[in-house]
């Protein structure tokens, strides 16, 4: 590989992986603000959620200029495509970041805290979803990926399990309906975190083996059925 390609490629990645440290960030905030909300963080959050579009477009410029300057083929025209996915995942997960702390306010009073501790567990596995999806994408580990698509399960599950514990806290406490109806979408906004991991994870795995495994289960189904 030429020497200014290697180079052009090591900086795209490094900034690739500054851009999923903020948006992890940006997530673990938004969520902090649902147990303890700040007037001004939702402020805070847009801001640095206009850093995230910011990243967005330098990396998507970055990667034509390679395309354009270096001409790339194989392995490495792959990955910079895969690179211009991955940041517009990543910039959607940080809109998601924004619309948690948009609920924040309106989650008062609050349900017990079981329920925020399980919303708590639910982010912490799918931003971890979404640090090792893009560990695969700079290891080239399809395996990983694969990891990590398995794990979308888990998190549907847990948002599952979430909202039929807010559906009995609003049957039994209807001063708490309209708090637990934030908490729901919150939690429809973790949930989908998961989702864009795994659309990032499906796509290391087609460039790695060539092979597309999204919607493969709903195929299945649709084959089956």
């Amino acid at each position: 590989m030429p020497i200014h390609l290697t180079r052009d490629l090591d900086l795209l990645h490094r900034n690739l992986l500054s851009m999923c440290t903020l948006v992890e960030e940006m997530i673990h905030k938004a969520v902090d603000e649902l147990v303890k909300p700040r007037l001004e963080s939702s402020r805070e959050l847009s801001i640095e959620d206009d850093e995230i579009d910011r990243w967005d477009v330098q990396i998507e410029e970055d990667c034509l200029e390679i395309l354009a300057l270096h001409q790339p083929v194989a392995i490495d025209l792959r990955r910079i495509t895969t690179v211009m996915k991955i940041v517009s995942e990543l910039e959607r997960v940080a809109d998601l970041g924004v619309n948690i702390a948009e609920r924040a306010s309106g989650v008062v009073p609050r349900p017990n805290e079981c329920i925020l501790e399980k919303l708590r567990a639910m982010v912490h596995l799918a931003l971890d979803m979404l640090h090792r999806s893009i560990d695969a994408y700079v290891e080239l580990d399809s395996e990983k990926a694969r990891s990590v698509c398995r794990d979308d399960d888990t998190v549907d599950a847990w948002n599952k399990g979430l909202i039929e514990d807010l559906i009995v806290v609003m049957q039994e406490a209807p001063e708490l309906i309209k708090s637990s109806m934030h908490l729901f979408s919150a939690s429809r906004h973790v949930e989908r975190v998961a989702d864009h991991a795994t659309n990032i994870a499906e796509d290391v795995v087609y460039l790695v083996e060539g092979e597309i495994i999204r919607h493969r289960s709903e195929l299945t189904l649709r084959k089956n059925g």
